[in-house]
């Protein structure tokens, strides 16, 4: 208990600078008299802890003291920050890392905490290859090195170049200001400027990457989240065909993965669910809502209800005979 507290009393005077006694005692949710000999006990320990004398004075620590654990190399430390999001050891490139640091982790424990930590650790199990319906999850494929160099670029905020295959397009070359990496279902996204205009590339289809040593011309701060809404709202309104449809409640998440986005939804007397969707194309929609059988309805557009009409009738008349 001890131990902890006075690694949490080191860790709140690094990332808050000075600290008045009372103030580390209500953090510490101790009394002052605990946080004195604390302080002491640290002193004692070598840990340069400083005292500042007056009204405005309190505790510090010498400038640039830190608190590291030994060996945990930047890719290492980068891949236990991520490991809490959504698999961002697997989507960012950083599984390798992620397992040494973690060795590393798991290697400074004591030897009862280890042996309880493994068994622990068995008691879990993190998005399995397949679900409860046997279907196998299927990440997409990247090109050797892509996923390295672009990280890179994004972190050290130099541009990036690559050979880009877009769906119905020859490749073609592009070099980018890199703003940050975006994993959403499994997929991997780069956004970035080009020619001071937005851009949003999928890593799967960059056939090659390299980092150039010329710095990259982006904000210094960035907001992702807020970047990222505001790519989504104009990507949902260019070059789609929104559909509004009825659906059984039971085929709706059906529907939904083959979407590309769900713009609103509300429920209707009879129990189905009202959609209003977007799908890449007429081509898109059919086959989407094919799927789903009887237990969809197409509400509009009128060039959706007419195409599955016909494929429809086109079936009929094969089966017919």
């Amino acid at each position: 208990m001890r131990a902890d507290r006075l690694v949490s009393l080191v860790l709140l005077l690094r990332q808050r600078g000075r600290m008045t006694a009372g103030e580390l005692a209500r953090e510490l949710e101790v009394s002052t008299r605990t946080v004195l000999r604390d302080i002491e006990a640290l002193s004692t320990a070598s840990v340069p802890v400083y005292v500042d004398r007056g009204r405005r004075g309190g505790f510090s620590l010498l400038a640039g003291f830190r608190t590291e654990l030994t060996g945990l190399n930047h890719d290492e430390a980068l891949a236990l920050l991520t490991a809490g999001s959504s698999r961002g050891e697997k989507v960012f490139g950083l599984s390798a890392p992620l397992a040494s640091a973690m060795r590393k982790v798991v290697d400074a424990l004591p030897e009862g905490h280890r042996a309880n930590l493994d068994a622990a650790a068995r008691r879990f199990l993190v998005e399995p290859q397949t679900d409860l319906l046997s279907r196998r999850l299927v990440s997409e494929e990247m090109a050797d090195g892509v996923m390295s160099e672009v990280r890179h670029a994004v972190l050290t905020g130099h541009k990036l170049r690559f050979d880009y295959a877009a769906p119905g397009k020859p490749p073609r070359s592009h070099t980018v200001d890199p703003i940050g990496l975006v994993t959403v279902r499994d997929r991997t996204y780069l956004l970035a400027a080009k020619s001071c205009e937005d851009r949003t590339y999928r890593l799967s289809r960059m056939l090659t990457a390299e980092e150039l040593r010329e710095p990259a011309e982006r904000p210094a701060q960035v907001d992702l989240d807020r970047i990222w809404a505001e790519r989504s709202a104009q990507f949902l309104s260019e070059n789609h065909i929104p559909v509004l449809v009825r659906v059984a409640p039971a085929r709706r998440d059906e529907l939904l993965n083959t979407a590309r986005a769900l713009r609103a939804e509300e429920p209707e007397a009879d129990g189905w669910v009202r959609l209003d969707v977007t799908f890449e194309d007429l081509r898109h929609a059919v086959w989407a809502v094919w799927q789903v059988g009887t237990d969809a309805q197409v509400i509009a557009p009128d060039a959706l209800r007419e195409a599955i009409s016909e494929r429809a009738r086109e079936i009929a008349a094969l089966y017919r005979s």
